[in-house]
């Protein structure tokens, strides 16, 4: 048999697969969806295979062969094989790439030199070397004589040469391999003997010298349970070797095991019981158990106004799906995979739940992988990658806070978890749950139009499938919603007040203080100032890399750009006028934290943003603390606008609601909408009622008054109108391409020819653009236009964008404009980056 493997080389010269030789030794084990390692450009690179074919279809002699097997179990199965096809037909990306995005960093492997001593000089180890045996010899005969070349070089620098010698002469055979970046971990672990008997007769007549060892055996014949060889010698206050001692008499066994790293190992999760379902939700709860039962593809949004009890109904329709012996994946956003939302489901499913995100080690993520794959958990639940999780018999994929732009990732591929969820829904005949108090446009548009009318809400999950809307209009016990004061910060202005802090907020602070209540604070900007200004020159300080501010961090008194990293010290004077009057602008969290201590004294303040939860276990640490009550005030960016509920919040205050408002994105005011109706959402969940201030300078826009009485219909309305009227999705479809090089004229010139290759290739399809034909079906080619921030990381950055509606193949289209572009190498002369469906054009 032949395999057709993709090599992992993310080319669009080399993205098709290579046709290799399965070698005897191989038959049987390697399958579609194998890890392999073959010869390629005179390397050894790991490759998928991607399909098995006959002999007869090739000449096998002009065939070489597979060089190694790298997982005795597929990592992928072929289901998801077929699922990273359509990926990288759908998001213009190499197929390599998709299918590398759907396993664990730590099988992201790379070639490396083995060396071994040849047949002859391990038969005959006297006159093969010249010299007398040298240090990195007897090193390599201890270790079964094999070692990694890399790691003879890294302890025997100075044998290079020696090493060469005998690879020259045959007495070292040096072969290439595929290593993963991370192993399964494996500790010596200490076992009974398993003739007790026979240890404890040799006990009583054991020499008084071997007390220790004794010790060692007698502890293993009371506890009769393995145990780690390094917590045996702590416990026993003696060394290993003593240990190895008793082993060498037989009175225990030391062996190899394999130690699973949990990163919730020990927590004590307490079980929980399903609660009491409202009317509303016992309703969908129904429809949901019928539509799985039914076991076919289907797609709900779930409308839920925040603290409706959407997380009770999807622990119960994933109980309803295990009973019927199929496998449940929920995705969370990132930012909201909280300890709480974990402890949910831990709570209700214990140990068949395994958890996928960002946040644990590579070692942690790929134990919690395998833990799918062999069958040991049921349940998945992670960040948008858990999508991908190996289960077999998928019944229910459900995806919270759907709306969230994290859900599509900004690195190729590019996919959205929303449409790859669907995807695998269909492959499995499976339930798609879409949760959210505030809807993205495009699902809520899909699931209230007729099926006739869908296509004009363009591709997205929902309209593909025909989604049914299950609305959650009220609050779990018939609490109401927090009731939301809009704050015009001029008017605070013309009254004299200055401070970040309206009357309002400030007042609201201080009697929740008095009253030991708990409030959260949003402000959706890190950082100390978000620009540095001189006022007698005007100069802005700018990343010299990027063409954006560079924000200034009081803790370390440096400025720094979010972009690419960017670090430099704090000035004392103008580096353009030498003036002492250079000033701090805007505000950021740090600054708001200074302000809070400055105005409140003994307030104890929580801030989370990206530069205080770095460190691995952060999130927990800090939210355990404001569970705890150790905190009265929780200030951060957007991460603490989702997945929070605490009892004794009660006051919500939002600094600056405009942030986001005047973004260069036409789906600015949806986000803002969106963030305000989030964070209100986090007060009077239980029973103390909440209450929500909002400072801004925009009181009126319709995004900020449809947040205030919490009506997203209206803000749905209103938005529509604007969407229609400039041809934007839920209207049309979009695909950003974005080039980039280090210099200007090519990336202008490259742009030019990209545009001018699309509009050629659209009038010979027959395709008009929006202003030409019925409305129905069109492409528009804009641009090439300089993008919202031109130049990041000294790399010029231009874009075209496409929009379009109806069957007009843009992907193939943009594809063969694309490869009109190539060089020799069948790579264009610029970086090119495809985003179809974007989230962020900036």
């Amino acid at each position: 048999m032949i395999a057709r493997v993709i090599v992992d080389v993310p080319s669009r010269a080399t993205d098709r697969p290579f046709d290799y030789a399965i070698p005897d030794a191989m038959a049987g084990w390697v399958e579609v969806g194998s890890r392999v390692g073959v010869p390629f450009g005179g390397r050894v690179l790991q490759g998928f295979v991607v399909g098995i074919a006959p002999f007869a279809e090739v000449d096998a002699r002009k065939l070489k062969p597979v060089a190694e097997l790298l997982d005795h179990l597929p990592p992928l199965s072929p289901d998801l094989v077929e699922l990273g096809q359509w990926i990288a037909e759908k998001y213009c990306c190499p197929l390599t790439t998709a299918l590398q995005a759907m396993i664990p960093s730590a099988l992201k492997g790379k070639a490396d030199s083995v060396v071994r001593l040849s047949e002859d000089a391990a038969a005959e180890p006297d006159g093969l070397f010249v010299a007398e045996e040298e240090p990195w010899l007897r090193y390599l005969r201890q270790q079964g004589g094999e070692a990694r070349l890399a790691l003879l070089q890294e302890r025997f620098p100075e044998a290079a040469a020696s090493v060469k010698a005998a690879i020259g002469r045959g007495t070292l055979e040096e072969r290439v391999s595929i290593r993963d970046r991370l192993a399964v971990r494996k500790v010596l672990t200490v076992y009974p003997s398993e003739d007790a008997d026979a240890v404890r007769a040799e006990l009583a007549n054991a020499s008084a010298r071997a007390a220790k060892q004794r010790e060692a055996a007698q502890y293993m014949l009371e506890h009769a349970e393995p145990i780690p060889l390094a917590a045996l010698a702590q416990a026993l206050a003696t060394t290993t070797g003593t240990i190895r001692g008793a082993e060498a008499k037989g009175w225990l066994a030391i062996r190899e095991t394999e130690q699973r790293r949990d990163p919730y190992a020990g927590r004590g999760f307490g079980k929980t019981a399903p609660l009491r379902l409202t009317e509303g939700q016992q309703a969908v709860y129904d429809e949901l158990a019928k539509a799985v039962d039914d076991a076919s593809p289907r797609v709900f949004l779930l409308h839920g106004v925040t603290g409706s009890g959407k997380t009770e109904v999807y622990l119960q329709a994933i109980e309803r799906c295990l009973k019927d012996d199929r496998q449940a994946i929920v995705l969370v956003p990132e930012i909201a995979l909280t300890p709480q939302m974990v402890e949910r489901f831990k709570g209700r499913f214990g140990d068949a739940v395994a958890v996928l995100h960002s946040r644990l080690s590579s070692g942690e993520r790929y134990d919690e992988w395998r833990k799918i794959r062999e069958g040991r958990a049921e349940v998945a639940v992670g960040a948008r990658s858990a999508v991908f999780a190996p289960f077999k018999r998928i019944g229910l994929i459900i995806i919270d806070e759907e709306h969230e732009s994290s859900y599509k990732q900004e690195e190729s591929p590019k996919y959205h978890a929303r449409d790859v969820a669907v995807r695998r829904a269909n492959q499995h005949g499976a339930v798609v749950v879409l949760g959210s108090a505030t809807p993205s446009l495009e699902s809520f548009v899909a699931a209230t139009a007729s099926r006739g009318g869908l296509e004009t809400a363009g591709e997205g999950a929902a309209a593909k499938r025909g989604a049914s809307l299950l609305p959650m209009p009220d609050r779990v016990a018939g609490r109401p919603l927090p009731k939301v004061h809009v704050v015009d910060m001029r008017d605070e202005l013309k009254d004299g007040n200055r401070s970040m802090f309206s009357r309002q907020l400030h007042e609201g602070l201080l009697r929740r203080l008095e009253r030991g209540e708990q409030s959260v604070l949003l402000l959706n900007r890190r950082g100390y100032s978000t620009f540095v200004m001189c006022r007698s020159c005007g100069y802005t300080a700018q990343c010299p890399h990027c063409d954006i501010s560079l924000t200034y961090h009081q803790k370390s008194r440096a400025l720094r750009c979010h972009y690419c990293g960017h670090a430099e010290q704090e000035p004392k004077a103008c580096p353009s006028c030498e003036s002492e009057h250079i000033r701090f602008f805007g505000t950021g969290t740090q600054r708001v934290e200074e302000e809070l201590a400055k105005l409140f004294p003994g307030i104890r303040v929580i801030r989370m943003d990206v530069d205080t939860t770095t460190e691995k276990g952060s999130h927990e640490k800090w939210l355990t603390q404001f569970g705890n009550r150790e905190a009265d005030v929780l200030l951060g960016t957007q991460m603490v606008a989702k997945g929070l509920d605490f009892p004794y919040v009660t006051l919500v205050g939002v600094i600056a609601a405009d942030t986001s408002l005047h973004l260069p994105d036409f789906r600015a005011a949806e986000k803002t909408f969106q963030l305000l109706t989030q964070v209100a959402g986090r007060a009077g969940r239980h029973e103390l009622p909440g209450e929500v201030i909002v400072q801004t300078y925009n009181p009126e826009h319709y995004a900020i008054v449809s947040a205030r009485h919490h009506d997203y219909a209206s803000f749905v309305r209103e938005e529509l109108k604007h969407r229609r009227f400039m041809a934007y999705p839920p209207f049309c479809r979009l695909i950003l391409v974005t080039l980039s090089h280090e210099q200007l004229a090519l990336v202008i010139g490259e742009g030019e020819k990209l545009a001018g290759a699309l509009r050629d290739l659209a009038r010979a399809a027959g395709i008009r653009g929006s202003d030409e034909g019925d409305g129905s079906r069109f492409m528009d080619v804009l641009g090439p236009v300089a993008s919202p921030i031109p130049r990041m990381k000294d790399r010029y950055r231009f874009q075209c964008m496409l929009k379009y509606r109806g069957n007009v193949g843009a992907a193939d289209l943009l594809q063969q404009a694309i490869a009109q572009l190539a060089g020799t190498n069948g790579q264009p002369p610029v970086t090119m980056s495809v985003d179809v469906d974007p989230q962020m054009i900036l």
